[in-house]
């Protein structure tokens, strides 16, 4: 297989729950984001007078989903679960980016996952072209590179 340099298109992609088919049509995924920190450490002895990085914990930031309201609560069965179970509803989340010819070529797997946040769509009378979309803000515990 020849090296590509061309980056992927960004559209291209597949959210799964717990290794299942496809997830609902989303539209947006933000957020996949892994934080280091780092502790400033200088020992008395050091010959420079500079501060040593150390690294620290990690973070894994909230990660956002949005799609349209399509005629099926597989969220809104989640948030429920979660309410009612706590940790119980922990999930793996998978995202997969696809090539043009659909073929996976990175996921990113997050684990312990649960929703935080559900936001509905915003509804006005004015007629249009404007779509239903929903939003769920998902918690993250744990992020990997497949």
């Amino acid at each position: 297989m020849a090296n590509r340099t061309a980056p992927y298109g960004a559209f291209n992609f597949l959210v799964n729950f717990e290794g299942s088919e496809a997830f609902g049509g989303f539209s947006d995924v933000t957020g996949l984001t892994l934080e280091i920190t780092h502790a400033e450490y200088r020992a008395g002895s050091d010959t420079v007078n500079h501060v040593r990085k150390i690294p620290g914990v990690h973070k894994v930031s909230d990660v956002t989903l949005k799609r349209g309201i399509v005629s099926t609560k597989d969220l809104w069965g989640w948030l429920d679960e979660t309410r009612r179970t706590g940790v119980l509803a922990k999930k793996t989340v998978v995202v997969k980016l696809l090539d043009e010819q659909r073929n996976p070529v990175q996921a990113w797997i997050l684990r312990g996952v649960t929703p935080s946040k559900y936001t509905g769509p915003t509804l006005a009378a004015k007629g249009g072209t404007d779509v239903a979309m929903e939003e769920l803000v998902l918690s993250v515990e744990g992020i990997d590179l497949e």
